[in-house]
C-alpha cells in the first residue's frame, strides 16, 4: 500500500501535495516506473466518484483508490515490458476517458504505452475530446447479398492507387486516425499512394466466420461502386486489412477468392475460428488453428500470396494458433511476413502492424 505522506508520488515525478490544484495543473497521465523487469504505472482520476481502471483485453479492471479525503483516485499497476493498451474509467455504469493523456481513442477511451513500447511514427495524438476528420468520398451501399444498408468511406492517399480495404472501417474512421497515419507514411516515401476504403461492420459474427457472402459481395457489388465513383483506385491490387474476426476474414477471403485477394495484412486474427466455437466457454481451447489450418493441411497453391502476419505477444492463448497457421500458410507457397506487437489484443497495439504491413503486402 501507498505510504501516507504528501511525497507519496514523488516516485513520478509528481511532488505536489495530492488532490491540490497545484497537484492537477498540467499533469500529464499516465506515469510509469521501473519495476524489476516491467514498469509500475500511476493511474491518476479527479471526481467525487469511485472508478475504476478497465483495460481493453490485456487485464481484469482494476479499482482506484481514494487518497485521503480528497478527489483524488490512483492505481499502481503492474504492466510487462512493451505494453501499448487501451483504457477507460469506468464510474457506475458510465465510461471515460483520461482527461489528463493526451492519447485518445474515440471519447470514452485513453491510450498507455510503457517507456520501452516502440514508437508508433505517423500516428498522431488524439485527444478524446477530438473528432476525426471524414473522409470526402463516401458511398451509400445497399447490399442484396448482405441486407441492410452502409455507408463506405474512401480516402485516395497521394493522388490515389491500389484499393486497400480496411475491415471494421469505423474503427479506424473515429477511434483512430487511419486517414492521417497513411497520409503520413505515404509523403514520407514508407509506401506507395493507395486508396483506403472503409466498410464499416455489420453482423461481425456472422460476416467475419468462414463464409462466403461478405466476399461475394465485395467482388459483386461494393469494388464497382468504388470503381465508379470517381476516386482514382486500383482493385487489381487489392489489400485486405483485418484485426481479430476481421484478419480470420480476409485470410479466408485469400484462400476462398484468390482472384479477388491475394494481398493481406492480418492482426491478430481470431485463428481458433470454428464453427460454434464464439459460443463455448473456453472458444479459444478447440483444435489449434481452427478451421483455417484444417484447410491448409489440403495444401492449397498460394504461390501467388503474399501475407503479412502480426500478433501481440502478450496474447498467450493466441500465439499456437497463429505459429501453426503462419507455419502452414508458407509450407502452401505463400510469400509470409510475421511479427510480433508490444500489446494485447488491442487496436491500439495493432495500429504501426496496419501501415508497416500494408506497404509491405504492396510489395
Amino acid at each position: 500500500m501507498r505510504g501516507e505522506g504528501e511525497d507519496a508520488f514523488a516516485a513520478f515525478g509528481l511532488s505536489a501535495v495530492p488532490g491540490t490544484d497545484a497537484f492537477w495543473d498540467g499533469l500529464t497521465t499516465p506515469r510509469s516506473i521501473p519495476d524489476g523487469d516491467g514498469w509500475t504505472t500511476l493511474f491518476l482520476r479527479r471526481g467525487p466518484q469511485a472508478a475504476s481502471v478497465v483495460f481493453e483485453s490485456w487485464s481484469d479492471p482494476v479499482p482506484l483508490r481514494r487518497w485521503r479525503d480528497t478527489d483524488c483516485w490512483y492505481a499502481e499497476v503492474r504492466m510487462p515490458a512493451r505494453l501499448r493498451v487501451t483504457y477507460r474509467f469506468v464510474v457506475g455504469e458510465d465510461a471515460y476517458a483520461d482527461p489528463y493523456n493526451p492519447a485518445g481513442a474515440g471519447g470514452e477511451r485513453s491510450v498507455a504505452a510503457t517507456p520501452d513500447a516502440p514508437a508508433q511514427p505517423h500516428w498522431p495524438l488524439v485527444d478524446a475530446a477530438d473528432v476525426l476528420p471524414l473522409p470526402r468520398t463516401r458511398l451509400r451501399w445497399t447490399s442484396e447479398r448482405l441486407g441492410g444498408r452502409r455507408t463506405v468511406r474512401i480516402h485516395p492517399v497521394g493522388g490515389g492507387g491500389p484499393v486497400v480495404l480496411l475491415l471494421d472501417g469505423d474503427d479506424w474512421l473515429y477511434l483512430h486516425p487511419a486517414t492521417a497515419a497513411f497520409d503520413s507514411a505515404v509523403a514520407s516515401g514508407e509506401m506507395p499512394p493507395v486508396t483506403l476504403v472503409f466498410l464499416p461492420a455489420g453482423d461481425r459474427d456472422a460476416e467475419f466466420g468462414c463464409r462466403p457472402a461478405l466476399w461475394e459481395a465485395v467482388r459483386d457489388e461494393l469494388l464497382p461502386l468504388v470503381a465508379g465513383s470517381g476516386v482514382r483506385a486500383d482493385p487489381g491490387r487489392t489489400v485486405v486489412a483485418g484485426q481479430s474476426l476481421g484478419g480470420l476474414s480476409a485470410l479466408y477471403a485469400a484462400l476462398e477468392f484468390p482472384d479477388l485477394v491475394s494481398r493481406v495484412a492480418c492482426q491478430s486474427a481470431s485463428l481458433w475460428w470454428t464453427p460454434g466455437a464464439a459460443e463455448l466457454p473456453d472458444p479459444l481451447g478447440g483444435p489449434v488453428g481452427g478451421t483455417i489450418a484444417a484447410r491448409l493441411r489440403a495444401r492449397p497453391d498460394l504461390s501467388g500470396l503474399r501475407i503479412a502476419f502480426d500478433v501481440g505477444e502478450h496474447e498467450r492463448r493466441m500465439l499456437p494458433h497463429c505459429a501453426l497457421v503462419e507455419s502452414l500458410t508458407e509450407q502452401a507457397g505463400a510469400t509470409v511476413r510475421v511479427s510480433r506487437s508490444a500489446s494485447g489484443h488491442d487496436r491500439a497495439g495493432w495500429r504501426h502492424a496496419l501501415l508497416r504491413d500494408v506497404a509491405w503486402a504492396l510489395g
